[in-house]
């Protein structure tokens, strides 16, 4: 089911310039993109301090779950897609491992620290973003469909992690939410 599902999104990888551009932007520029606009939150007019919290949380969750995946990758070494010919490549080769996804991680703690936090609007707007840049990846041939899979679950348990250990109103959270 897994070769299936990513060849059947693979396959249209090169059918449309248009398509492959937009996806090619999302899987290179879609994570800074995301950062950028957590970033740009902290600055919030509306419960300011509630949305800083968020935006540490996703944060934290972000940098923690990347940090898991460089220890899955030394116990797990799966080929890429493309060198098992499997996919169509139409971005750089990676010099990694295939799973778990990177990009998926980051984006999905994004939105489940948001979604955690109760902030709906800004959880629908990055989580649309993190549903591109997961697709985009396999799109553009560099994972399969459940190294994404994988990658969006890591970054959804980190998040739930941070949410357990980091604490709106504690003294850490009223430091780092009255920076700025």
């Amino acid at each position: 089911m897994d070769l299936v599902i990513t060849q059947w999104i693979n396959s249209f990888a090169g059918s449309s310039a248009l398509l492959d551009f937009i996806m090619i932007a999302a899987t290179q520029a879609g994570v800074p993109l995301l950062v950028v606009l957590v970033v740009a939150q902290w600055w919030s007019k509306i419960d300011r301090m509630h949305v800083r919290h968020a935006c540490i949380a996703a944060g934290l969750s972000f940098l923690i779950g990347l940090g898991l995946n460089q220890i899955i990758l030394l116990f797990v070494h799966r080929v890429r897609p493309y060198d098992a010919g499997v996919s169509h490549l139409i971005i750089s080769r990676s010099t990694d491992w295939s799973f778990p996804s990177d990009h998926a991680t980051a984006s999905i703690a994004v939105v489940a620290a948001f979604a955690l936090n109760g902030l709906r609007r800004r959880t629908l707007l990055f989580g649309l973003l993190a549903l591109l840049i997961c697709w985009s990846r396999i799109f553009v041939g560099t994972h399969y469909l459940t190294d994404v899979l994988a990658g969006g679950l890591t970054g959804l348990v980190t998040a739930m992690l941070v949410g357990v250990f980091y604490r709106k109103g504690s003294r850490l959270d009223r430091f780092a939410t009255g920076i700025l």
